[in-house]
C-alpha cells in the first residue's frame, strides 16, 4: 500500500479494523509479552524454542498493529447506509448481476473488507473494476485471469 494511497472502508468494516487493533493492543501483546518472560525464565535462550516461538508470535503481532495504524490514519469512510436503487455501481453498492441465466448478488467493498465467499468483492478485484460506474442494465465484460465472461447488470442497491 502507498503512503499517501486512502483505504475505503464501510462503517462496518471501520468497526472491525478498530476492534481487532484494540484486542492486539491490549490483550495480544501483553499476553505475548507474559509468554516471552515465561519462556526466558527456563534458561539458555539459545536452545529454547518456545521463546524462539514466541518472539516470531511477537513480531507477526507486532506488524500487523503497524499495519492496522498506518490503514486507519488512511481511512476514507465509504458511505453504504443510503437508498441507491437505480444508482451507477460504487463502493458500497449491493449489485445483483447476470451471468449464463444465474443470477448473483455482489457488495462492491474496498480491499481490506473483502470476502469474496461471502459476496462481498473487492474494487480492486477483476468484478469489482468491472462493475464500479456502470448502472442496472448494462452489459460488462469481467477479465478474469482464467477467462473473460459477460454479465448484465440487473440491480443496484
Amino acid at each position: 500500500m502507498a503512503n499517501d494511497e486512502r483505504v475505503p472502508v464501510t462503517q462496518e468494516g471501520l468497526d472491525a479494523l478498530k476492534e481487532e487493533y484494540e484486542n492486539l493492543v491490549n490483550n495480544e501483546r501483553p499476553r505475548i509479552v507474559e509468554v516471552i518472560a515465561e519462556a526466558r525464565s527456563h534458561g539458555d535462550l539459545r536452545e529454547n524454542a518456545a521463546y524462539d516461538a514466541a518472539k516470531h508470535d511477537q513480531g507477526i503481532i507486532e506488524g500487523r498493529i503497524r499495519e492496522l495504524e498506518r490503514m486507519l490514519k488512511r481511512v476514507e469512510l465509504i458511505d453504504d447506509t443510503g437508498d441507491y436503487r437505480g444508482a451507477a455501481v460504487r463502493i458500497g453498492s449491493t449489485v445483483t448481476i447476470e451471468i449464463d441465466g444465474d443470477e448473483e448478488t455482489y457488495t462492491i467493498v474496498g480491499a481490506v473488507e473483502s470476502r469474496p465467499a461471502e459476496g462481498r468483492i473487492s474494487n480492486e478485484s477483476p468484478f469489482g473494476k468491472a462493475l464500479l460506474g456502470r448502472s442496472e442494465g448494462e452489459e460488462v465484460t469481467i477479465e478474469t485471469p482464467g477467462m473473460d465472461m459477460t454479465a448484465r447488470i440487473v440491480r443496484v442497491e
